[in-house]
């Protein structure tokens, strides 16, 4: 789905991401984990064209992601932001529709789209009248990920969705999407700084640390064959989160 090769990326003085070549296969789901200031959001970014490399290449589905094409290649990546990024002069619908009608989409299509994904997502229908200040923090999240998929995109990129959510709403927003994320059968890639939230979702972790790749596999790997001491200490900075992921483990 995507490939990095060689990929750079420097904000004044600062490296943020530092040579990384890395796959993202279809239909899984790749975590990005690492502390703070470690690389993982500008990544994102990188990949659906939101900024440029400073050295290397981007491809999405065989095509090098360029000024020139990313408005157009970016209509097959859904891209979901911490605090939703939900304009709060638009009521729910407004919100969720917003690339469709840019795209040219009819009423008639938006609506019977907007049908799908409010049963997809579970949210409220009346709730998409409603504006931003009016819905909770998840019913908030819920518009995002809609807008998101509304195109239907091949792959969704979500940098710490649940991140400003209170821990309740965000267990209940987990398992939902998991399982959005499997009857989908999408490519996702996202962002966290949570360990048992990347086990929980990834089949893929990628843990970073200053801007670079220190260890790629399935989470178990990360427990039971670190690649190096940082990744140990990692982990045994979490263990308190590790719960929700022990199944991910076996």
């Amino acid at each position: 789905m995507f490939v990095l090769s060689g990929i750079s990326k420097r904000f004044g003085t600062t490296e943020a991401v530092r040579a990384i070549d890395l796959v993202i296969e279809p239909g899984k789901t790749t975590m990005l984990i690492g502390p703070s200031g470690c690389g993982k959001s500008t990544l994102l970014r990188l990949m659906n064209g939101l900024i440029r490399p400073d050295a290397g290449r981007v491809q999405f589905e065989g095509e090098t992601v360029s000024p020139e094409n990313a408005m157009l290649l970016s209509r097959n990546m859904g891209y979901v932001i911490q605090d939703g990024g939900l304009f709060p002069h638009l009521t729910g619908r407004g919100n969720a529709a917003l690339v469709a009608r840019h795209v040219g989409w009819d009423t008639d299509r938006i609506t019977a789209r907007l049908n799908e994904l409010v049963k997809l997502t579970h949210f409220p229908a009346d709730g998409l009248d409603r504006y931003p200040a009016q819905l909770s923090g998840g019913q908030r999240q819920r518009v995002s990920l809609m807008r998101a998929l509304m195109l239907d995109p091949d792959v969704l990129l979500m940098d710490e969705p649940l991140g400003a959510l209170d821990p309740m709403i965000r267990n209940d927003l987990q398992t939902e999407l998991r399982t959005i994320y499997r009857s989908l059968g999408k490519t996702v890639v996202m962002v966290t700084h949570d360990l048992g939230e990347a086990g929980y979702f990834g089949d893929t972790i990628v843990l970073m640390r200053e801007g670079r790749i220190v260890q790629i596999g399935p989470f178990g790997d990360l427990l039971k064959s670190p690649s190096e001491v940082f990744v140990t200490e990692f982990v045994n900075a979490q263990r308190g989160l590790l719960g929700v992921s022990e199944e991910a483990a076996q």
